[in-house]
């Protein structure tokens, strides 16, 4: 691309961001216009159930830097309304417009409201961006009572480790049997017995029946007839893509923006899609679309996307990557590895290890505390789930390929193992929208 060229990227999470900086890294010297409905540039997500929640950070320590000179157009505080991809032009409030050559959704997902939950009560909150995390900081500062954190996944586990880590007595409510039980029974036994060990509460195989909201705290009466008082109550069950602004775009919104497997968005011709509201064919796995909430994720689909948008479609390649993830709890290392949650069986792979199979294929490992082994099964991983070669064209040398340095990934970019190499990332000779003469 040249002067006057512009790509818009709408989402100025990780995804948007390592979708800028890959732009750049590619050499396109047009314009770029970020757009983010949170007043703050891009920071680290994880840390907000963990260190921003414990004050172990300050907000302005969980930025992310560039890497690269972006050069770009922030529109911070500033939400899409509407996308017109035959007019390509992204609609704001107030009757502005965008118009773009390229366009980059990265939007993400906003957190699952609990239908019944007094959510105009402000003790009780959902934790996804820093403000939620200052607000719940607020409320925990109001009141020493008990805290209530809803739902069994991954964050719902990591907000109450760090309250245990404050010293607050927390209560962790979920309608599963035991806390992470989708990752197994051995990996759920273990952490539920670290819940225990640090003395946070379960209850488990219930809802909430009933809220009564008080002057000074928040009542929850579960179906397994407990009642609980609690000074903050944490929602966290889940997501849903944000994908409203796209109503009439002609993109396919079914749980998310549907993608060809090389991430440009089915009914256009110059719109690709990054990070968790991405639904795409991984083909290392199979040709089903799905949607993949993983920190890793969001940066390895954000380059892959820019890559696909300079290349176009025709010469774009699939985005293949190996799914990844990791987060402590407590003192333990919880690590994920393929596709875990397509499983039908679980077999004991190693200790702490759980391997997941699908029509006799393993297909996912989730280790607890065990990361040399881990190393063995994502390297196992590799081997049993190749990337199909027909879709792959034979790669183009180009002086301009650049590697991911270690300066690139910031604590929680790197690999969940931190001796699985990063691979470089090859970056094409010439690409359709460099309007530089051939030869």
């Amino acid at each position: 691309m040249s002067d006057g060229d512009r790509i818009v990227i709408v989402g100025a999470g990780v995804a948007g961001l390592r979708s800028a900086e890959r732009l750049r890294e590619l050499g396109f010297d047009g314009e770029i216009v970020l757009v983010g409905d949170e007043p703050r540039k891009p920071y680290h997500r994880p840390m907000v159930s963990k260190e921003l929640i414990t004050g172990g950070v300050k907000p302005v320590a969980a930025s992310l830097e560039p890497y690269v000179d972006l050069d770009v157009h922030w529109r911070l505080g500033t939400r899409a309304t509407w996308l017109d991809s035959k007019e390509r032009t992204v609609h704001l409030p107030g009757g502005e417009s965008l118009w773009y050559d390229g366009l980059i959704i990265a939007t993400g997902v906003y957190p699952r409201h609990l239908p019944g939950s007094p959510r105009h009560d402000p003790r009780v909150r959902v934790l996804r961006t820093v403000e939620d995390s200052l607000a719940v900081r607020r409320a925990l500062g109001n009141s020493s009572k008990s805290v209530v954190v809803i739902g069994s996944g991954l964050i719902g586990n990591e907000f109450a480790a760090s309250m245990r880590y404050m010293g607050r007595d927390v209560t962790l409510i979920g309608h599963a049997k035991a806390p992470l039980h989708r990752f197994g029974e051995r990996i759920a036994s273990a952490l539920t017995k670290e819940h225990q060990h640090h003395r946070a509460k379960l209850a488990m195989n219930t809802e909430v029946r009933n809220w009564i909201s008080t002057k000074e705290t928040v009542g929850l009466h579960l179906t397994n007839n407990q009642f609980l008082v609690a000074s903050c109550v944490v929602l966290s069950i889940g997501s849903v893509p944000a994908v409203d602004w796209l109503r009439g775009s002609e993109l396919t919104i079914d749980d998310g923006v549907l993608c060809e497997a090389t991430l440009f968005a089915t009914g256009a011709e110059d719109v690709v899609v990054a990070g968790d509201v991405a639904k795409w064919p991984n083909l290392r796995i199979d040709e089903t679309p799905r949607r993949v909430e993983h920190w890793m994720n969001g940066v390895e689909s954000g380059r892959a996307a820019a890559e696909s948008l300079m290349l176009g479609r025709g010469n774009a390649r699939p985005y293949t990557p190996l799914p990844r993830a990791w987060s402590s709890l407590y003192d333990a290392r919880l690590q994920t590895v393929g596709m875990p949650s397509l499983g039908k069986d679980t077999i004991e792979l190693s200790d702490g290890v759980t391997g997941f199979v699908r029509d006799g294929r393993l297909i996912g490992a989730a280790g607890w505390d065990r990361p040399k082994a881990m190393i063995h099964w994502t390297a196992e991983l590799e081997r049993r789930l190749p990337v199909p070669e027909p879709v792959f064209p034979a790669p183009v040398p180009s002086p301009a390929d650049t590697p991911i340095g270690e300066d690139i990934l910031a604590p929680f970019e790197r690999d969940f193992l931190s001796e699985t190499p990063t691979e470089a990332v090859p970056a094409p000779e010439r690409m359709p929208w460099a309007r530089v003469p051939a030869g």
